[in-house]
């Protein structure tokens, strides 16, 4: 796409040495890099004109934004800009008065959207500019992600990099033609101005339009060819084997040794990888590319975990290290992003006001100065070797200085000088040493401390929650509970689970279309809304929503759970297959018209791409039911995306790990009891014990016309041993002897 960032750079008249979009280091990250471009000049280009300052009192007249659910759009409802919502009256009005569409991406606890809108979006001078000459239209990436990864597209090939902010201009039949991230309002010596390109741009539609709409159809022809993914002349997946060890290669080469994680900071948790090295650790544990795929994911997460990433002051502590960090995680999610029905937040902002009536800055709630430890933990602690505070014990373990720890190079905006992120600097062990005390006693006295600062945090203003509801973040979230509860035989987290699987069938589910919808919304009191007409599932809704139920029934061997992952899998195929290539459009056909593309989604990243999860989402299915019409799914899905595995292995981890399951032999683990019984319990909680990627739980009763029954009539084969709870163990149709120890079903399982 090098012709099309030249081309960008004569729309705007830049030099072409700046390749029409430069990246800098701002704006919430695309493709899991921090990186936002911006319009760019080697000199100093002149400014569009003067007054160009914000408002000092804003105006408070309402935009038809005051009329959405979005808690972004609503951030925006008072801008001096006519905003529009996504929709025909938008661009029907960009037609009748022949004007470019300025669309603007963003979404609610993104901290450089909140600087474009009180910078830019706010000033009234630039208000008018978008009001009279363009159609401007907001968009919540969270609610519309076929518009958001459509116009990324776009961006990330037309520039060196993307991100949130994400702002793009379009011809009134919704073709591209220039975009960026973040934008300053006025231009600098080596940054051009938002007020300036939106004169630019204006300038070039009224004398070059022609020009414009040509080519923007020509890169809009480019990215279709460069984004088709179809099964074209090939038979079969590749060999599961050399795509495996070449993802690992790729990983291995690209590991940060001294802080965990890959390539260059900034970095993102991606769950996709680490869950990769497991799977890659599982099949080569006897040889040295196996133990170093495991050093590799373990020293990632106790990085991640002792890192400024993890609210230190709101999670627990203990000997089980990891169990511990995870029933944290949730934790937060319980008590901070949790609706009282069931449901589950999107998010918290990365701003709030440091004390009321403040202006928000950037991470003020989970920022700490010395001088607040030191008043808050003033005791002494015996027995040290030295004269010593609570607080200075807690100081020093976390990193605390009176500078602050955070970077210059983290804080454009000064707003943290001074101010500390708690990160673990040193081992217990370590702190212990260096004071001559005991560990279990500095961990008591760090807990302590800890308690005390989370009790004082709760006097400060909390961020702003995102409290809307996506059906495929829930979908995760049950995930996340249903895993997590069945590892630990924890049954509380395993009910969280299944309080945010109700929710996703009362409140997100239409029971006479059986769709998904893709979000709703907390209204007043805790009530539950939706928008009119309801904004229907995307792919990655029916995929993470049917990995939740699907992991739900093996924690709670409910099995109307697995019925209803079956109806929404029926439901996902007949929306978005495409019979043709092969794989799955993100959109329905109809909900994505007029758009200029229509994706499919080949990128794992911060969260699983939802093809990906689908392939793992049909070999389950067809080890639950014996369909064979999903593994066919299944393979004709992983050859579609064949030569993009072959080529760059590394940005489909989720989907190398599926494509070794379907080239394996998938595990039938049958467990013959009642579900309430003790002995079934302990057959169920050990197969959970153990690592096993690669196989489905089965719980059957005895009852030939339960749904699992009617699905495998093999299972009307397996009988209970001496009126015991028993387990099976099939494979290629072929089970082991029965068992009742789960001593010797946990050998079996890992020999």
């Amino acid at each position: 796409m090098l012709g099309a960032r030249a081309w960008l750079g004569r729309v705007l008249l830049l030099p072409r040495a700046g390749a029409g979009l430069a990246a800098s280091r701002r704006g919430s990250s695309s493709r899991d890099k921090d990186r936002s471009a911006t319009v760019s000049s080697s000199v100093p280009m002149p400014a569009g004109g003067k007054g160009s300052h914000p408002s000092s009192t804003p105006q408070r007249v309402p935009n038809r934004l005051i009329h959405e659910k979005s808690p972004y759009l609503l951030q925006h409802a008072y801008n001096p800009v006519d905003w529009y919502p996504w929709g025909q009256e938008a661009f029907d009005k960009a037609r009748k008065e022949n004007k470019p569409i300025f669309l603007s991406v963003g979404y609610s606890t993104c901290h450089w959207c909140h600087m474009m809108e009180e910078e830019s979006f706010q000033n009234e001078e630039i208000g008018r500019l978008l009001s009279e000459d363009f159609v401007s239209v907001k968009v919540d990436r969270e609610e519309r992600p076929d518009v958001d990864k459509v116009y990324m597209t776009f961006v990330q090939a037309t520039s060196s990099g993307g991100g949130w902010p994400m702002n793009v201009w379009l011809t009134p039949n919704l073709q591209p033609f220039v975009g960026g991230t973040y934008f300053p309002p006025e231009d600098g010596l080596t940054r051009v101005g938002f007020r300036t390109v939106l004169l630019r741009i204006r300038e070039q539609w009224k004398q070059n339009k022609n020009t414009l709409l040509e080519n923007s159809q020509r890169v809009t022809t480019a990215l279709l060819a460069r984004s088709e993914i179809s099964v074209g002349d090939r038979q079969l997946p590749p060999s599961a084997a050399t795509v495996n060890n070449r993802c690992f290669q790729q990983l291995d080469e690209g590991y940060d040794e001294e802080y965990g994680g890959f390539a260059e900071a900034p970095k993102f948790p991606t769950p996709v990888i680490l869950s990769f090295l497991f799977s890659y650790w599982l099949s080569h544990r006897l040889t040295q590319d196996g133990s170093r795929a495991q050093q590799m994911a373990l020293h990632t997460l106790k990085m991640m975990a002792n890192g400024g990433i993890r609210d230190h002051v709101g999670q627990l502590s203990g000997d089980e290290f990891y169990s511990d960090v995870a029933k944290g995680i949730l934790q937060y999610v319980a008590r901070s992003l949790s609706h009282r029905s069931g449901g589950f937040y999107s998010a918290e902002d990365a701003d709030s006001p440091p004390e009321r009536g403040q202006r928000p800055k950037e991470g003020a709630y989970y920022v700490w100065t010395v001088k607040e430890v030191q008043q808050l933990l003033p005791e002494p602690v015996l027995g040290a070797t030295e004269p010593l505070t609570s607080g200075q014990l807690l100081m020093k373990h976390y990193g605390l200085t009176e500078a602050g720890n955070i970077s210059p190079s983290q804080d454009p905006k000064g707003e943290l000088q001074g101010q500390n992120v708690l990160t673990v600097r040193y081992s217990l062990e370590l702190t212990a040493a260096r004071f001559g005390l005991d560990v279990e006693a500095v961990r008591t006295l760090l807990n302590s401390g800890l308690e005390k600062l989370f009790q004082a945090r709760k006097h400060r203003p909390k961020p702003h929650l995102d409290s809307k509801m996506l059906a495929a973040w829930n979908g995760l979230m049950v995930s996340g509970y249903a895993v997590t509860g069945a590892v630990l035989g924890q049954d509380r987290l395993i009910n969280y689970a299944t309080n945010g699987a109700k929710f996703l069938k009362r409140h997100m589910f239409d029971v006479a279309s059986g769709r998904l919808m893709r979000t709703c919304y907390t209204g007043p009191g805790g009530t539950v809304e939706h928008s009119n007409p309801p904004c229907w599932g995307f792919l990655e809704d029916y995929a993470f929503v049917v990995r939740g139920l699907l992991d739900l029934y093996e924690a709670s061997q409910e099995s109307a759970w697995l019925e209803w992952a079956l109806r929404l899998q029926d439901t996902q195929d007949k929306l978005f297959w495409d019979s043709q290539g092969g794989g799955y459009f993100c959109s329905e056909a109809e909900l994505g018209a007029g758009l200029p593309l229509r994706l499919k989604d080949d990128q794992d990243g911060a969260e699983p791409s939802a093809n990906s999860v689908s392939a793992h989402n049909l070999l389950r299915l067809h080890g639950f039911t014996g369909h064979k019409d999903w593994m066919d799914k299944c393979v004709c899905l992983l050859t579609a995306f064949s030569e993009r595995m072959r080529r760059v292995p590394v940005a489909l981890p989720e989907m190398v790990r599926a494509l070794s399951a379907q080239q394996q032999t998938l595990k039938q683990i049958v467990i013959c009891g009642d579900r309430q019984a003790k002995d079934t319990k302990a057959l169920v909680q050990c197969v959970h014990s153990v690592y096993i990627p690669n196989k489905v739980l089965i719980l059957a009763d005895g009852d030939p016309s339960s749904f699992l029954s009617r699905q495998l009539p093999f299972l009307s084969t397996l009988r209970r041993l001496e009126d015991q709870a028993t387990a099976y163990v099939c494979e290629n149709q072929a089970c082991s002897v029965p068992i009742t120890d789960p001593c010797e079903l946990r050998k079996l399982l890992h020999p």
